[in-house]
């Protein structure tokens, strides 16, 4: 099962935790990061949504790299993605008042996905957590 991880280098170790399953998450920022080549699942119209009409800026979600280091090129790739905390957190926190309001669009396009939300809130308490600490965060992912 896809698997994605939170790292932050901030000087304790995070004391949060997802509280299920990521494969959701490694799917969502897999689709959301797959809208600049046209993808049409319902997690790519959730993201065009969250990006078009609301004017949530992804980049910072969509900013992750594969674990599996196997040449140079990957290792830079993974050390490439290190970010400051406090966009992914805000970003977070906008997508989740979407999330959490009565759009009729919102609840279609998440039907399939019901851990959705959670698991982003789980992501968005890790991100303000290092936010608040003034350190940066690596999003990676195992299949």
């Amino acid at each position: 099962m896809p698997t994605l991880h939170f790292e932050t280098d901030a000087r304790v170790p995070c004391p949060l935790a997802f509280g299920g399953p990521t494969d959701v998450l490694v799917y969502f920022l897999s689709l959301a990061f797959a809208t600049r080549y046209g993808a049409q699942h319902d997690l790519s119209l959730l993201a065009l949504l969250l990006r078009g009409e609301h004017k949530i800026d992804l980049g910072p979600l969509t900013t992750f790299a594969d674990r599996d280091v196997e040449d140079a090129a990957d290792a830079r790739e993974l050390e490439r993605v290190w970010q400051d905390a406090g966009p992914l957190a805000e970003t977070l926190r906008r997508i989740d008042e979407v999330l959490g309001s009565a759009d009729e669009r919102i609840r279609e396009l998440t039907a399939g996905t019901p851990d959705l939300r959670a698991r982003l809130a789980d992501l968005g308490r890790m991100a303000s957590w290092a936010a608040a600490r003034g350190a940066r965060v690596r999003l990676s992912y195992d299949l």
